[in-house]
């Protein structure tokens, strides 16, 4: 036996719950059925990917949905909030300078006039400050450098296997000069007549 807790679930879920068990025909408890549906959005839940975080993109500055944007102007205030991937402002989407202007009623600079509070934050920080921080927190991080990979040293049998073959080299003989000395019928008279012997020449 399972020791059980108590969850509170609105009485028109529950109502519309026994109503579905009740057209199907299902014998389960009520409370078995919670269970079990509890149990199923685990299971299924846990095989679908987070979505993607939405948000405005300000220049360098990303404003994530639920971000409220406040405009200062002659101890006045205007609200704007970003909704999806859109700042909203009375019902249609502008961009900051365009919610600084339409509150001023003139030309403005959005990152010095709107302060901005994020999601889970308690206080206002003006536009500016927060572009300024963004950027100190980037050049302080350390560079991503690709360290190149240290020479690998030969191993010590092949040092030895270099060595070896470099020592068995030995230098190449002389051939034994060629006997140019005269051979059998040099003395004969036709032959007298010249000076070189054809393959004296040939082979200087």
């Amino acid at each position: 036996m399972f020791a059980t807790v108590s969850v509170n679930v609105a009485p028109a879920t529950l109502l519309a719950l026994m109503d579905r068990m009740r057209e199907t025909g299902s014998p389960a408890d009520p409370a078995e059925a919670v269970d079990a549906a509890i149990r199923h959005w685990l299971a299924t839940s846990a095989s679908v990917p987070p979505a993607e975080p939405r948000g405005y993109q300000w220049k360098t500055l990303f404003l994530p949905e639920g971000t409220w944007l406040r405009m200062a102007y002659r101890n006045d205030h205007e609200y704007a909030i970003v909704e999806g991937d859109h700042i909203m402002y009375k019902g249609r989407a502008v961009s900051p300078n365009q919610f600084a202007s339409a509150f001023a009623d003139s030309v403005r600079n959005a990152w010095q006039d709107i302060s901005i509070r994020m999601p889970g934050e308690k206080n206002w920080k003006r536009a500016s400050l927060r572009r300024r921080e963004l950027a100190r927190a980037a050049a302080d991080a350390p560079p991503c450098s690709v360290a190149s990979p240290p020479a690998t040293p030969a191993a010590p049998a092949a040092r030895a296997d270099l060595t070896k073959s470099t020592a068995t080299i030995q230098p190449l003989t002389p051939s034994v000069p060629r006997n140019t000395g005269p051979g059998q019928g040099w003395t004969e008279p036709e032959r007298r007549k010249y000076r070189f012997r054809l393959e004296d020449v040939a082979f200087e």
